[in-house]
């Protein structure tokens, strides 16, 4: 049986290519000169190869017998003696916390209070509201039109022996030398209140208590006039010629 496709079923060529394929004539052809170009490897090239090559052949060339043996030595840090204290201290408390009875404890009620402002309170209340209603209704009309004139003051001499004492100080902080200085233990004491403390105290429970207990329905009704006090003569001289 013939491989050869039948006539009929190759391909067909278009009837304009096939003109311009059988009208070709290699005489139209110009010839051209063909220029081939090597282009040499740059100065970091050379080195890049040379440094692998160094280092291929350093690989393949090495001799496992010139190793030398070492031996791994494991040490064990002992506790010091600060440690093993702050250690106990720490178990001491841990077990005072779990072991803490709750039953111990008394039941004791809240109780809220309302405290009332004293008669200071009142009285620099008061005199706040005066400033702000005095500030508030000021007349800007009545300011006269002033100068500002702006001084350089100079330190006076006590501030430069103050910045040379502070320049002093610091310079001995930055060259402290840490090893000059001592060793030192800390006891921890539990100072009792003294006398005085606790007449303080209780005279501190006392104001409390009264305050407290304080029968508003025993004050009296007063009346407050609020009054704007007008400058001195002396005053509005002083701000003139200032």
């Amino acid at each position: 049986m013939s491989s050869e496709a039948p006539l009929k079923d190759l391909p067909k060529v278009d009837s304009v290519l096939k003109e311009q394929l059988e009208g070709f004539s290699p005489d139209k052809l110009k010839k051209t000169d063909t220029a081939e170009k090597t282009a040499l490897p740059t100065k970091e090239d050379v080195e890049q190869e040379k440094q692998h090559n160094e280092l291929i052949h350093d690989i393949t060339e090495f001799r496992s017998d010139k190793l030398k043996r070492t031996s791994t030595s494991e040490k064990i840090v002992l506790p010091t003696p600060a440690d093993v204290a702050a250690e106990k201290q720490a178990q001491a408390h841990l077990q005072a916390v779990e072991g803490f009875n709750t039953s111990n404890l008394k039941h004791t009620d809240t109780k809220e209070k309302i405290v009332l402002p004293a008669k200071e309170d009142i009285e620099t209340e008061k005199t706040h509201q005066n400033l702000f209603q005095g500030v508030t209704g000021f007349d800007k009309s009545q300011m006269r039109h002033t100068e500002t004139a702006e001084k350089v003051a100079l330190p006076a001499k006590e501030d430069i022996e103050n910045e040379r004492s502070h320049q002093r100080l610091l310079e001995r902080l930055v060259s402290f030398d840490k090893s000059e200085m001592k060793t030192t233990k800390t006891q921890e004491k539990n100072v009792l209140p003294t006398k005085e403390d606790i007449d303080a105290e209780k005279g501190q429970q006392a104001l409390c208590q009264g305050i407290e207990g304080f029968d508003p329905s025993a004050l009296k009704k007063t009346e407050t006039q609020e009054k704007n006090v007008l400058p001195t003569k002396e005053v509005i001289e002083q701000e003139k010629k200032a």
